[in-house]
């Protein structure tokens, strides 16, 4: 990425694409009908970026920092495997939301995302996110009543993928 600049809260990083229209936190569908103050707050120094197919938006084991707002893409949420094999839990796209380990301690990612094609995400920052969620404990219940149904979803396909692991 070569330049980055900062646009209502969004820092946008740009490698050699053409210049996009730029991507807001308020636009994405997980944040629609929230409290705007929250918003802003919550999407203090968010980054826009573009991650290429096959590349790692978070991996396994790593420091869970960031929330990503999927806009464009695909992001296969994967799991290891017997013999170092990673295998798809799920595939999700524009729209929904890759992450959920920044919320408690340890802060550690659970799952790899990888980018199935060309992905356009806005990430926030979780510390910023925590402070704005724990400031607002309204809001911050609202925001965990539209996460946990994304928790439960990746724990369902989680638990079938498992069984089907044992059945080969």
């Amino acid at each position: 990425m070569s330049t980055s600049e900062v646009w209502y809260g969004v820092i946008t990083s740009r490698g050699p694409r053409q210049q996009e229209p730029r991507l807001r936190v308020s636009d994405h569908p997980f944040f629609r009908g929230m409290n705007p103050a929250l918003i802003e707050a919550a999407g203090q120094g968010s980054v826009d970026t573009t991650y290429d197919t096959g590349e790692l938006l978070v991996r396994e084991g790593e420091v869970a920092d960031r929330f990503h707002l999927i806009f464009h893409g695909k992001v296969a949420v994967e799991v290891g495997g017997s013999e170092g094999i990673r295998r798809t839990v799920q595939t999700i796209g524009p729209g929904e939301v890759l992450g959920w380990s920044w919320i408690s301690p340890p802060y550690l990612w659970q799952f790899d995302g990888r980018a199935v094609k060309e992905t356009r995400v806005v990430s926030l920052d979780a510390t910023v996110l925590r402070q704005a969620l724990e400031s607002r404990p309204v809001e911050g219940y609202r925001f965990l009543q539209r996460l946990l149904p994304v928790i439960g979803q990746r724990l369902e396909n989680t638990r079938v993928q498992m069984l089907e692991f044992q059945d080969v």
